[in-house]
């Protein structure tokens, strides 16, 4: 008998879901950063087991909507957590319990499968912090949902939290191929890889208005052994422009340098890789713009 299902992961942004999600399935399939919003599309991440498979969906932090992007993300979370065979609502154990909170532990109290709650970041807590962490996790936590303490950066508790997923899975065969990470189109993984250097050196002087796009990704002509890769990365104003580039063009080489290091991990080979910086005003309300970055 197998197990296989699809697991929406829930909670406010920044809580540490892509870095849960990465844990779990034990490779990178998530872009992480310490900013709000760095996850824009629901990524299904696959851990796959003897007899089990669990598909790991990790959705956009929930926010309210302000432009067109933000508008698509609360769509996307909605409608995947409708179609999960259960939810997962991650707490970070350094915040106190917010309004975000109560209203996402709302929103999965009427959920038709059942739900988990997990407290993240208890490596960071002493134990008597932990006690009371998980105190108010388990007031506004729906009813008969089981609470893990974990942290997804040392895996702490994570094996736990998996085989108590694992239990709350349907019979079925697996849905993904075994070897099978994750569902994101290769340029779709590609160009989140690149933004995620973006925002690494942009932390304090960028809002999230960075947008990337791969142009192509084919064998360098020069070199048949290295493959091209060809990135656009969107902003909004001039302004924001001259911090991507950099004094002298030093910030974008160093975008680059970090990316390639990324992309010839994922391609598991040597790459060239080329950026172009394009100012692009109120690109996240324009829906041409979103379809083509994949964010549906």
């Amino acid at each position: 008998m197998t197990r296989a299902g699809f697991v929406a992961l829930a909670g406010r942004p920044n809580v540490g879901k892509s870095t849960l999600t990465n844990a779990i399935v034990g490779a990178k399939v998530a872009i992480v950063s310490d900013r709000p919003q760095t996850t824009r599309r629901a990524i299904r991440g696959v851990a796959t087991g003897p007899s089990w498979q669990l598909v790991l969906i990790d959705l956009p932090g929930v926010q309210r909507p302000r432009d067109a992007l933000t508008q698509r993300m609360a769509r996307r979370v909605s409608l995947e957590l409708a179609d999960a065979d259960a939810a997962l609502m991650l707490l970070n154990g350094e915040e106190a319990i917010g309004p975000g909170d109560r209203f996402i532990a709302a929103a999965l109290a009427v959920s038709s499968g059942p739900v988990t709650v997990a407290v993240n970041k208890v490596d960071r807590l002493s134990k008597m912090r932990q006690a009371e962490v998980l105190l108010a996790a388990a007031e506004i936590a729906p009813a008969a949902a089981e609470i893990f303490p974990i942290s997804a950066r040392s895996g702490e508790g994570v094996d736990a939290l998996v085989r108590h997923l694992v239990g709350q899975l349907p019979e079925s065969p697996f849905l993904y191929p075994s070897a099978q990470r994750s569902d994101v189109a290769r340029e779709e993984q590609l160009a989140e890889l690149i933004r995620e250097q973006v925002l690494r050196r942009t932390f304090q002087e960028l809002p999230h208005a960075i947008g990337v796009v791969i142009e192509e990704v084919a064998p360098d002509e020069r070199d048949e052994q290295r493959t091209r890769v060809d990135a656009l990365i969107w902003v909004e104003t001039e302004s924001q422009k001259a911090i991507v580039v950099g004094h002298g063009g030093r910030m974008i080489k160093a975008i680059g340098t970090a990316a390639r290091r990324e992309l010839e991990r994922e391609l598991d080979g040597r790459v060239h890789l080329s950026l172009i910086v394009r100012v692009r005003r109120h690109w996240r309300a324009d829906d041409g713009l979103l379809d083509r970055l994949g964010i549906e």
